[in-house]
Protein backbone atom coordinates (compact mmCIF):
# COMPACT_ATOMS: atom_id res chain seq x y z
CA UNK A 1 0.00 0.00 0.00
CA UNK A 2 1.36 3.07 -1.03
CA UNK A 3 1.81 6.08 0.81
CA UNK A 4 0.35 9.60 -0.39
CA UNK A 5 2.99 12.35 0.07
CA UNK A 6 3.64 15.82 -0.88
CA UNK A 7 6.32 17.84 -1.04
CA UNK A 8 5.60 21.39 0.39
CA UNK A 9 7.78 24.29 -1.85
CA UNK A 10 7.30 27.77 -1.33
CA UNK A 11 4.77 29.16 -4.41
CA UNK A 12 4.21 25.34 -5.27
CA UNK A 13 0.87 23.24 -5.69
CA UNK A 14 2.19 19.93 -3.90
CA UNK A 15 2.33 16.92 -6.26
CA UNK A 16 0.70 13.64 -5.44
CA UNK A 17 3.68 11.25 -5.23
CA UNK A 18 1.67 8.08 -5.78
CA UNK A 19 3.54 5.72 -8.01
CA UNK A 20 1.12 4.61 -10.87
CA UNK A 21 1.88 2.17 -13.63
CA UNK A 22 2.70 3.16 -16.79
CA UNK A 23 0.41 3.78 -19.71
CA UNK A 24 2.17 4.35 -22.76
CA UNK A 25 -1.16 4.02 -25.07
CA UNK A 26 -3.23 6.51 -23.30
CA UNK A 27 -0.13 9.08 -22.79
CA UNK A 28 0.16 9.14 -27.05
CA UNK A 29 -3.08 9.38 -27.42
CA UNK A 30 -3.44 12.27 -24.91
CA UNK A 31 -0.55 13.86 -26.34
CA UNK A 32 -1.55 13.20 -30.12
CA UNK A 33 -4.81 14.79 -29.47
CA UNK A 34 -3.62 17.57 -27.85
CA UNK A 35 -0.82 18.38 -30.07
CA UNK A 36 -3.43 18.27 -32.92
CA UNK A 37 -5.94 21.12 -31.35
CA UNK A 38 -3.02 22.83 -30.27
CA UNK A 39 -0.94 22.83 -33.54
CA UNK A 40 -4.17 23.95 -35.05
CA UNK A 41 -4.10 27.11 -33.98
CA UNK A 42 -0.36 27.99 -34.78
CA UNK A 43 -0.56 26.34 -38.54
CA UNK A 44 -3.38 28.17 -39.01
CA UNK A 45 -1.50 31.37 -38.26
CA UNK A 46 1.21 30.09 -40.43
CA UNK A 47 -0.84 29.27 -43.47
CA UNK A 48 -2.79 33.11 -43.28
CA UNK A 49 0.65 34.92 -42.83
CA UNK A 50 1.55 33.73 -46.38
CA UNK A 51 -1.80 33.71 -48.28
CA UNK A 52 -3.85 36.30 -46.01
CA UNK A 53 -2.04 38.95 -43.90
CA UNK A 54 0.19 40.89 -46.64
CA UNK A 55 -2.99 42.49 -47.67
CA UNK A 56 -5.01 42.53 -43.87
CA UNK A 57 -3.15 43.44 -41.51
CA UNK A 58 0.10 45.87 -43.88
CA UNK A 59 0.30 48.67 -46.32
CA UNK A 60 0.05 47.28 -49.56
CA UNK A 61 1.68 49.97 -51.73
CA UNK A 62 5.09 47.58 -52.09
CA UNK A 63 3.97 44.19 -52.69
CA UNK A 64 7.54 43.13 -51.31
CA UNK A 65 7.06 45.32 -47.91
CA UNK A 66 3.92 43.73 -47.16
CA UNK A 67 5.51 39.92 -47.75
CA UNK A 68 8.07 41.05 -45.35
CA UNK A 69 6.17 42.38 -42.76
CA UNK A 70 3.81 39.68 -42.67
CA UNK A 71 6.64 36.78 -42.56
CA UNK A 72 8.36 38.75 -40.03
CA UNK A 73 5.29 38.96 -37.61
CA UNK A 74 5.24 34.76 -38.73
CA UNK A 75 8.53 34.71 -37.57
CA UNK A 76 7.68 36.96 -33.74
CA UNK A 77 5.88 33.95 -32.77
CA UNK A 78 9.13 31.92 -32.61
CA UNK A 79 10.42 35.31 -30.61
CA UNK A 80 8.68 34.53 -27.39
CA UNK A 81 9.07 31.20 -27.82
CA UNK A 82 12.66 30.89 -25.66
CA UNK A 83 10.78 32.75 -22.88
CA UNK A 84 8.00 30.43 -22.63
CA UNK A 85 10.70 27.40 -23.23
CA UNK A 86 12.25 29.00 -19.89
CA UNK A 87 9.05 29.44 -17.77
CA UNK A 88 6.90 26.23 -19.09
CA UNK A 89 9.57 24.10 -18.87
CA UNK A 90 10.62 24.93 -15.59
CA UNK A 91 6.87 24.44 -14.41
CA UNK A 92 6.21 20.92 -16.35
CA UNK A 93 9.87 19.97 -14.95
CA UNK A 94 8.81 21.10 -11.36
CA UNK A 95 4.88 21.32 -11.09
CA UNK A 96 4.07 18.18 -13.75
CA UNK A 97 3.89 17.44 -17.20
CA UNK A 98 0.10 17.37 -17.11
CA UNK A 99 -0.04 20.81 -15.94
CA UNK A 100 1.93 22.59 -18.07
CA UNK A 101 0.22 20.82 -21.18
CA UNK A 102 -3.32 21.88 -19.63
CA UNK A 103 -2.16 25.29 -19.25
CA UNK A 104 -0.48 25.68 -22.77
CA UNK A 105 -3.15 24.50 -24.47
CA UNK A 106 -5.61 27.11 -22.53
CA UNK A 107 -3.30 29.95 -23.31
CA UNK A 108 -2.96 29.23 -27.19
CA UNK A 109 -6.62 28.92 -27.71
CA UNK A 110 -7.47 32.47 -26.43
CA UNK A 111 -4.29 33.90 -28.10
CA UNK A 112 -5.95 32.76 -31.69
CA UNK A 113 -9.66 33.46 -30.93
CA UNK A 114 -8.30 37.09 -30.01
CA UNK A 115 -6.99 37.42 -33.60
CA UNK A 116 -9.87 36.10 -35.27
CA UNK A 117 -11.73 39.32 -33.90
CA UNK A 118 -8.53 41.77 -34.36
CA UNK A 119 -9.49 44.78 -36.49
CA UNK A 120 -7.60 45.23 -39.93
CA UNK A 121 -4.75 47.80 -41.79
CA UNK A 122 -7.47 49.49 -43.44
CA UNK A 123 -9.71 50.07 -40.10
CA UNK A 124 -7.38 51.12 -37.64
CA UNK A 125 -4.23 51.66 -39.49
CA UNK A 126 -0.99 50.35 -37.37
CA UNK A 127 -2.43 49.36 -34.43
CA UNK A 128 -3.55 46.48 -36.32
CA UNK A 129 -0.23 45.14 -37.29
CA UNK A 130 0.39 45.83 -33.56
CA UNK A 131 -2.21 43.50 -31.85
CA UNK A 132 -1.24 41.24 -34.48
CA UNK A 133 2.24 41.30 -33.10
CA UNK A 134 1.11 40.55 -29.55
CA UNK A 135 -1.47 37.64 -29.86
CA UNK A 136 1.32 36.08 -32.00
CA UNK A 137 3.78 36.72 -29.39
CA UNK A 138 1.45 35.22 -26.35
CA UNK A 139 0.86 31.94 -29.12
CA UNK A 140 4.53 31.58 -29.05
CA UNK A 141 4.97 31.51 -25.57
CA UNK A 142 2.56 29.24 -25.33
CA UNK A 143 3.00 26.66 -27.94
CA UNK A 144 7.30 26.58 -26.44
CA UNK A 145 5.94 24.14 -23.79
CA UNK A 146 3.13 21.64 -25.93
CA UNK A 147 6.03 19.14 -27.56
CA UNK A 148 8.60 19.07 -24.69
CA UNK A 149 6.14 18.26 -22.47
CA UNK A 150 3.99 16.17 -24.21
CA UNK A 151 6.86 13.87 -25.73
CA UNK A 152 8.47 14.00 -22.05
CA UNK A 153 4.69 12.49 -20.73
CA UNK A 154 4.90 9.82 -23.80
CA UNK A 155 8.83 8.56 -23.34
CA UNK A 156 8.25 8.10 -19.26
CA UNK A 157 5.37 6.23 -19.68
CA UNK A 158 6.86 3.97 -22.75
CA UNK A 159 8.54 0.60 -23.03
CA UNK A 160 12.22 0.98 -23.32
CA UNK A 161 12.11 -0.89 -26.98
CA UNK A 162 9.31 1.67 -28.31
CA UNK A 163 10.19 5.16 -27.37
CA UNK A 164 10.52 6.32 -30.75
CA UNK A 165 7.23 4.52 -31.68
CA UNK A 166 5.20 5.99 -29.05
CA UNK A 167 6.41 9.12 -28.94
CA UNK A 168 6.37 9.82 -32.58
CA UNK A 169 2.39 10.35 -32.33
CA UNK A 170 2.52 14.07 -30.33
CA UNK A 171 4.79 14.07 -33.82
CA UNK A 172 1.97 13.18 -36.01
CA UNK A 173 -0.70 15.76 -34.02
CA UNK A 174 1.11 18.55 -34.76
CA UNK A 175 1.07 17.15 -38.72
CA UNK A 176 -3.05 16.32 -37.88
CA UNK A 177 -3.74 19.61 -36.44
CA UNK A 178 -2.08 21.44 -39.53
CA UNK A 179 -4.37 19.46 -42.14
CA UNK A 180 -7.53 20.86 -39.98
CA UNK A 181 -6.31 23.87 -40.23
CA UNK A 182 -5.56 23.95 -44.16
CA UNK A 183 -8.73 21.79 -44.21
CA UNK A 184 -10.55 24.69 -42.81
CA UNK A 185 -9.46 27.28 -44.57
CA UNK A 186 -9.58 25.46 -48.32
CA UNK A 187 -13.80 25.34 -48.42
CA UNK A 188 -13.62 29.08 -46.90
CA UNK A 189 -10.94 29.84 -50.22
CA UNK A 190 -12.74 28.17 -52.77
CA UNK A 191 -16.68 28.85 -51.59
CA UNK A 192 -16.43 32.48 -50.76
CA UNK A 193 -15.59 34.80 -53.65
CA UNK A 194 -12.04 36.68 -52.54
CA UNK A 195 -13.32 39.85 -51.49
CA UNK A 196 -15.34 38.49 -48.92
CA UNK A 197 -12.88 35.65 -47.41
CA UNK A 198 -10.74 38.35 -47.30
CA UNK A 199 -13.08 40.50 -45.30
CA UNK A 200 -14.50 38.60 -42.96
CA UNK A 201 -14.48 34.63 -44.01
CA UNK A 202 -10.86 34.23 -42.81
CA UNK A 203 -11.92 34.45 -39.44
CA UNK A 204 -13.91 31.90 -38.85
CA UNK A 205 -11.14 29.28 -38.43
CA UNK A 206 -9.47 31.22 -35.59
CA UNK A 207 -12.79 31.74 -34.08
CA UNK A 208 -13.24 28.42 -34.19
CA UNK A 209 -10.10 28.42 -31.58
CA UNK A 210 -13.45 29.00 -29.13
CA UNK A 211 -13.43 24.96 -29.06
CA UNK A 212 -9.69 24.22 -28.10
CA UNK A 213 -9.81 25.79 -24.70
CA UNK A 214 -13.33 23.61 -23.72
CA UNK A 215 -11.75 20.66 -25.36
CA UNK A 216 -7.49 21.00 -23.97
CA UNK A 217 -9.43 21.19 -19.95
CA UNK A 218 -11.08 18.31 -20.71
CA UNK A 219 -8.22 16.23 -22.15
CA UNK A 220 -5.36 16.95 -20.91
CA UNK A 221 -6.65 17.17 -17.05
CA UNK A 222 -7.50 12.89 -17.30
CA UNK A 223 -3.80 12.22 -18.01
CA UNK A 224 -1.73 10.99 -15.51
CA UNK A 225 1.72 11.43 -14.56
CA UNK A 226 4.21 8.99 -15.54
CA UNK A 227 5.45 6.69 -12.74
CA UNK A 228 9.10 7.74 -12.50
CA UNK A 229 8.57 11.73 -12.38
CA UNK A 230 6.38 11.18 -9.58
CA UNK A 231 8.47 8.88 -7.79
CA UNK A 232 11.69 11.76 -8.62
CA UNK A 233 9.22 14.37 -7.39
CA UNK A 234 10.59 13.50 -3.98
CA UNK A 235 13.59 14.23 -4.25
CA UNK A 236 14.17 17.81 -2.38
CA UNK A 237 17.31 18.84 -3.86
CA UNK A 238 16.16 18.43 -7.28
CA UNK A 239 13.09 20.83 -6.78
CA UNK A 240 14.86 23.74 -5.21
CA UNK A 241 17.28 23.54 -8.33
CA UNK A 242 15.42 26.09 -11.20
CA UNK A 243 15.56 23.82 -13.89
CA UNK A 244 17.34 26.27 -16.30
CA UNK A 245 20.26 26.45 -14.24
CA UNK A 246 20.69 22.95 -13.77
CA UNK A 247 20.79 22.75 -17.84
CA UNK A 248 23.37 25.14 -18.46
CA UNK A 249 25.94 23.73 -15.54
CA UNK A 250 25.65 20.76 -16.23
CA UNK A 251 24.29 19.71 -19.61
CA UNK A 252 25.51 22.57 -21.99
CA UNK A 253 26.86 21.65 -24.96
CA UNK A 254 24.21 19.09 -25.49
CA UNK A 255 22.34 22.15 -25.25
CA UNK A 256 24.16 23.98 -27.75
CA UNK A 257 24.33 20.27 -30.01
CA UNK A 258 20.47 20.63 -30.24
CA UNK A 259 20.01 24.10 -30.59
CA UNK A 260 21.55 23.60 -34.24
CA UNK A 261 20.07 19.85 -34.86
CA UNK A 262 16.65 22.27 -34.69
CA UNK A 263 18.12 24.23 -37.45
CA UNK A 264 16.95 21.00 -40.08
CA UNK A 265 13.30 22.82 -40.00
CA UNK A 266 14.83 24.90 -42.30
CA UNK A 267 13.05 22.28 -45.06
CA UNK A 268 9.46 23.11 -43.43
CA UNK A 269 10.44 26.94 -44.02
CA UNK A 270 11.72 26.48 -47.24
CA UNK A 271 8.66 24.57 -48.76
CA UNK A 272 5.41 25.49 -46.77
CA UNK A 273 6.43 29.26 -45.87
CA UNK A 274 8.63 30.44 -48.62
CA UNK A 275 7.39 28.45 -51.17
CA UNK A 276 3.85 29.00 -50.57
CA UNK A 277 4.86 32.76 -51.17
CA UNK A 278 7.04 32.67 -54.06
CA UNK A 279 3.92 30.06 -55.81
CA UNK A 280 1.27 32.57 -54.68
CA UNK A 281 2.83 36.24 -53.79
CA UNK A 282 1.97 38.90 -57.62
CA UNK A 283 5.67 40.31 -56.92
CA UNK A 284 6.86 36.94 -57.92
CA UNK A 285 4.62 36.30 -61.02
CA UNK A 286 4.62 33.00 -60.70
CA UNK A 287 0.79 32.87 -60.72
CA UNK A 288 -0.75 29.83 -58.47
CA UNK A 289 -3.82 30.76 -56.26
CA UNK A 290 -3.85 30.49 -52.75
CA UNK A 291 -6.77 27.32 -53.20
CA UNK A 292 -3.98 25.35 -55.12
CA UNK A 293 -1.47 25.77 -52.45
CA UNK A 294 -3.87 24.89 -49.31
CA UNK A 295 -3.92 21.50 -51.48
CA UNK A 296 -0.51 21.37 -51.20
CA UNK A 297 -0.06 22.25 -47.95
CA UNK A 298 -2.58 19.76 -47.08
CA UNK A 299 -1.01 16.71 -49.22
CA UNK A 300 2.32 17.24 -47.40
CA UNK A 301 0.53 16.83 -44.41
CA UNK A 302 -1.45 14.00 -45.31
CA UNK A 303 1.85 12.28 -46.10
CA UNK A 304 3.17 13.25 -42.58
CA UNK A 305 0.45 11.54 -41.20
CA UNK A 306 1.21 8.05 -42.62
CA UNK A 307 5.56 8.47 -42.53
CA UNK A 308 5.68 9.60 -39.05
CA UNK A 309 5.20 6.26 -36.59
CA UNK A 310 7.01 4.48 -39.65
CA UNK A 311 10.05 6.67 -39.05
CA UNK A 312 9.52 6.58 -35.09
CA UNK A 313 9.12 2.64 -35.15
CA UNK A 314 11.90 2.32 -37.33
CA UNK A 315 14.08 4.49 -35.09
CA UNK A 316 13.63 2.34 -32.09
CA UNK A 317 15.51 -0.41 -34.82
CA UNK A 318 18.25 1.07 -36.53
CA UNK A 319 18.73 4.10 -33.96
CA UNK A 320 17.54 7.81 -34.12
CA UNK A 321 20.36 9.08 -35.61
CA UNK A 322 21.20 7.46 -38.70
CA UNK A 323 17.18 8.70 -39.84
CA UNK A 324 17.85 12.22 -38.28
CA UNK A 325 21.07 12.85 -40.20
CA UNK A 326 19.82 11.00 -43.68
CA UNK A 327 16.67 13.13 -43.81
CA UNK A 328 17.93 16.41 -42.77
CA UNK A 329 20.30 16.11 -45.88
CA UNK A 330 18.27 14.67 -48.56
CA UNK A 331 15.24 17.13 -47.61
CA UNK A 332 18.04 20.01 -47.97
CA UNK A 333 19.04 18.97 -50.80
CA UNK A 334 15.73 18.20 -52.81
CA UNK A 335 14.43 21.72 -51.67
CA UNK A 336 16.04 23.01 -54.96
CA UNK A 337 13.82 20.72 -56.78
CA UNK A 338 10.74 21.65 -55.19
CA UNK A 339 11.37 25.18 -55.86
CA UNK A 340 12.05 24.68 -59.55
CA UNK A 341 9.10 22.84 -59.92
CA UNK A 342 7.28 26.00 -58.68
CA UNK A 343 9.16 27.88 -61.19
CA UNK A 344 8.08 25.70 -63.93
CA UNK A 345 4.22 26.33 -62.28
CA UNK A 346 3.61 22.76 -63.06
CA UNK A 347 1.16 21.83 -59.62
CA UNK A 348 1.31 18.03 -60.52
CA UNK A 349 4.92 18.05 -60.01
CA UNK A 350 4.93 20.37 -56.75
CA UNK A 351 2.45 17.87 -55.70
CA UNK A 352 5.10 15.12 -56.34
CA UNK A 353 8.24 16.84 -55.09
CA UNK A 354 6.41 18.16 -52.12
CA UNK A 355 5.42 14.83 -50.48
CA UNK A 356 8.73 13.45 -51.24
CA UNK A 357 10.39 16.58 -49.57
CA UNK A 358 8.39 17.35 -46.55
CA UNK A 359 6.50 14.09 -46.42
CA UNK A 360 8.92 11.60 -46.47
CA UNK A 361 12.74 12.75 -46.18
CA UNK A 362 11.88 15.43 -43.64
CA UNK A 363 9.97 13.47 -41.75
CA UNK A 364 12.93 10.68 -40.91
CA UNK A 365 13.79 14.14 -38.87
CA UNK A 366 11.37 15.13 -37.50
CA UNK A 367 9.30 11.77 -36.62
CA UNK A 368 12.34 10.98 -34.60
CA UNK A 369 13.86 14.31 -33.27
CA UNK A 370 11.57 14.37 -30.12
CA UNK A 371 12.30 11.30 -29.04
CA UNK A 372 16.52 11.85 -29.38
CA UNK A 373 16.03 15.16 -27.91
CA UNK A 374 14.29 13.66 -24.56
CA UNK A 375 17.40 11.24 -24.39
CA UNK A 376 19.74 13.82 -24.32
CA UNK A 377 18.20 15.44 -20.61
CA UNK A 378 17.53 13.72 -17.55
CA UNK A 379 14.42 13.65 -15.91
CA UNK A 380 14.88 16.37 -13.60
CA UNK A 381 15.47 18.82 -16.26
CA UNK A 382 13.67 17.15 -19.50
CA UNK A 383 10.95 19.30 -20.54
CA UNK A 384 13.24 22.44 -19.52
CA UNK A 385 16.20 21.03 -21.63
CA UNK A 386 13.90 19.43 -24.80
CA UNK A 387 11.83 23.14 -24.73
CA UNK A 388 14.38 25.47 -24.72
CA UNK A 389 16.68 24.16 -27.28
CA UNK A 390 14.00 23.31 -29.64
CA UNK A 391 12.71 26.91 -29.55
CA UNK A 392 15.79 28.89 -29.38
CA UNK A 393 16.47 26.81 -32.53
CA UNK A 394 13.14 27.42 -33.91
CA UNK A 395 13.65 31.23 -33.16
CA UNK A 396 16.59 31.39 -34.71
CA UNK A 397 15.16 28.86 -37.80
CA UNK A 398 11.86 31.13 -37.69
CA UNK A 399 13.74 34.08 -39.46
CA UNK A 400 14.93 31.90 -42.75
CA UNK A 401 11.43 32.63 -44.52
CA UNK A 402 12.23 36.70 -44.25
CA UNK A 403 16.06 35.61 -44.75
CA UNK A 404 15.01 34.15 -48.31
CA UNK A 405 12.47 36.59 -49.51
CA UNK A 406 15.44 39.39 -48.57
CA UNK A 407 18.08 37.10 -50.47
CA UNK A 408 16.11 36.43 -53.60
CA UNK A 409 13.23 38.87 -53.78
CA UNK A 410 10.63 39.35 -56.26
CA UNK A 411 12.55 39.90 -59.99
CA UNK A 412 15.68 37.61 -58.78
CA UNK A 413 16.98 35.16 -60.90
CA UNK A 414 18.01 31.44 -59.94
CA UNK A 415 15.71 31.90 -57.29
CA UNK A 416 15.50 28.03 -56.49
CA UNK A 417 19.27 27.44 -56.27
CA UNK A 418 19.82 30.17 -54.28
CA UNK A 419 16.84 28.72 -51.63
CA UNK A 420 17.83 25.20 -52.18
CA UNK A 421 21.87 26.05 -51.75
CA UNK A 422 21.14 28.19 -48.52
CA UNK A 423 18.56 25.50 -47.14
CA UNK A 424 21.23 22.41 -47.87
CA UNK A 425 24.07 24.57 -46.21
CA UNK A 426 22.28 24.81 -42.96
CA UNK A 427 20.93 21.01 -42.90
CA UNK A 428 24.33 20.26 -43.05
CA UNK A 429 24.77 22.24 -40.17
CA UNK A 430 22.36 20.30 -38.26
CA UNK A 431 23.88 16.64 -39.26
CA UNK A 432 27.09 17.36 -37.84
CA UNK A 433 25.77 18.20 -34.80
CA UNK A 434 23.53 15.08 -34.75
CA UNK A 435 26.77 13.37 -35.27
CA UNK A 436 28.18 14.67 -32.48
CA UNK A 437 25.56 13.95 -30.19
CA UNK A 438 25.10 10.62 -28.16
CA UNK A 439 23.66 7.40 -29.56
CA UNK A 440 20.80 6.34 -27.66
CA UNK A 441 20.41 3.12 -29.63
CA UNK A 442 19.38 0.33 -26.87
CA UNK A 443 19.59 2.49 -24.02
CA UNK A 444 17.06 2.28 -21.01
CA UNK A 445 15.99 5.25 -19.68
CA UNK A 446 17.69 4.55 -16.44
CA UNK A 447 21.15 4.22 -18.51
CA UNK A 448 20.46 7.29 -19.95
CA UNK A 449 19.92 9.14 -16.84
CA UNK A 450 22.86 7.68 -15.19
CA UNK A 451 25.44 9.44 -17.45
Amino acid sequence: MHRRETIPTPGDTPIDTTPGRKDPKKAAMSGWIGSALEYYDFALYSLAATLLFPTIFFPTENPTVGIIASLATYAVGYVSRPLGAVVLGAYGDKQGRKKVLVFAMLLMGFATFAVGLLPTYGQVGLLAPLLLVILRLIQGFAVAGELGGASAMIVEHSPDGKRGFFASFSLQGTQVGSILATAVLIPLAALLPEEQFHSWGWRLPFLLSALVIVAGYVIRRRVQEPPAYVAQSGDATAKRRFPLVDLLRTHPWVLVRCIAMTFTNVIGMATLIFGVSYATQKGYGIGFSSSEFLWVTLAANVAAVVTIPLFGALSDRIGRRTLMVAGGLAGGLLTMGYLYAIQLGSLPLVFVCVVIVQGIFFQMWNGTFATFFQEQFPMRIRVTGFAVSQNIGLMIASFFPSLFTAIAPPGSSNIPMVIGLTTLGICAVAAVATMLSADTKGKTLEDLEAR
